[in-house]
């Protein structure tokens, strides 16, 4: 197969409608030059970005691997601008052979000003597809200017490290989800963590071990207090602990949970040395003696276990980490998917917040 130029279609003082036509241009244009060329029909994704930050998201859609939308509009805000200017580009990676299939992605910059944030639906609904799921992200804190798209948007991501504090981003996270699907970069950050644990006490022998644990431990980030605490309030609302407020004593929040009668104990920790953002590292102890820790490592996450008699073992779980750029493809691909313990991990953390 041979590598496919993106066709590309710009305007100055431009409309909407204009924008939609000349992307339903471009695709003709394509399908005409090679009948196995097909456009893509699976997500929109509407980014409301800053202008001078359009150039970093790009780099960042741009490293999504498969997961990109099949149509994304970038509304572009530059408060001074007073025109409505736009670029379209349909692209495929590859030309397809024939008798084979090569899906085209539709990416729409529109460059728009002050003026423009009262009509930001007007804009951007005739440029969405229909019939299909609507994504929307604004990162960098612009959220607020952002939010009247929910009026078209069954779907909202979000970073929830991006907020100035976590108490704020817990508060927005859950107005939010009772607006629409929330995935949270925070939450996915935590999904290997969350993954190893689990299996950790899958085996028939470790499930009672589930009832007996009276501590849970975890080292993030600084920024990522909101991540260590969904990955708390997801053993609270899996176990069903009524976690108690936190209190914040220097780097650590601590705490505790009612388990039927018992107390688990909750300590979360930042770690100023980490430069990646998430979790570093979680411990969990049963009053068996049992205790069973994840520390980032070079490659993959190193785990420790402890079993009740006091015997440890040490190994590498390869491959663990998928960096920014696999977490935001992630967050793309859970918009078509539905994960039902994030809504109850975020209402025990708004039990927790200090």
């Amino acid at each position: 197969m041979a590598v496919v130029k993106d066709a590309v279609w710009s305007e100055r003082g431009t409309t909407p409608d204009a924008i939609e036509a000349a992307l339903r241009g471009l695709v003709k244009q394509r399908h005409a030059e090679n009948g196995g060329f097909m456009p893509a029909r699976a997500l929109n994704m509407i980014a409301f970005v800053e202008h001078r930050f359009a150039g970093e998201i790009a780099n960042r859609l741009s490293r999504v691997g498969r997961y990109h939308a099949s149509r994304t509009i970038v509304l572009s805000y530059e408060p001074k601008r007073t025109s409505l200017d736009a670029r379209a580009i349909v692209s495929s990676e590859l030309e397809p052979a024939e008798g084979e299939l090569g899906l085209l992605r539709e990416t729409v910059v529109v460059e728009i000003g002050e003026r423009h944030l009262d009509d930001l639906v007007t804009i951007a609904d005739p440029l969405v597809l229909s019939d299909i799921t609507t994504l929307l992200w604004s990162p960098h804190g612009h959220g607020d200017m952002a939010d009247p798209l929910l009026d078209i948007a069954q779907v909202v991501l979000i970073d929830s490290r991006e907020e100035p504090s976590f108490g704020e981003a817990i508060e927005r996270a859950c107005k939010l989800s009772h607006e629409a699907y929330v995935v949270d970069l925070a939450w996915l950050r935590s999904t290997p963590w969350r993954e190893r644990i689990a299996s950790a006490f899958d085996r028939p022998a470790m499930r009672a071990e589930l009832e007996r644990i009276e501590s849970v431990s975890v080292r993030h980030h600084p920024a990522s207090t909101v991540a260590a605490m969904l990955f708390v309030g997801w053993l609270a609302s899996r176990l069903d602990w009524r976690p108690r407020r936190l209190e914040e004593s220097g780097q650590t929040l601590i705490g505790a949970a009612d388990a039927h009668g018992r107390e688990i104990a909750i300590h979360l920790e930042r770690a100023p040395e980490q430069q990646a953002p998430g979790l570093d590292g979680v411990a969990v102890a049963t009053d068996s003696g049992r205790r069973i820790e994840l520390k980032r490592g070079d490659g993959g996450l190193r785990a420790r276990s402890r079993d009740p008699q006091g015997h440890e073992r040490e190994w590498t779980i390869l491959g663990a980490s998928r960096g920014e750029g696999g977490i935001l493809g992630e967050g793309i691909r859970q918009a078509l998917l539905r994960d039902p313990t994030y809504v109850g991990a975020l209402e025990a953390v708004e039990a927790m917040a200090p």
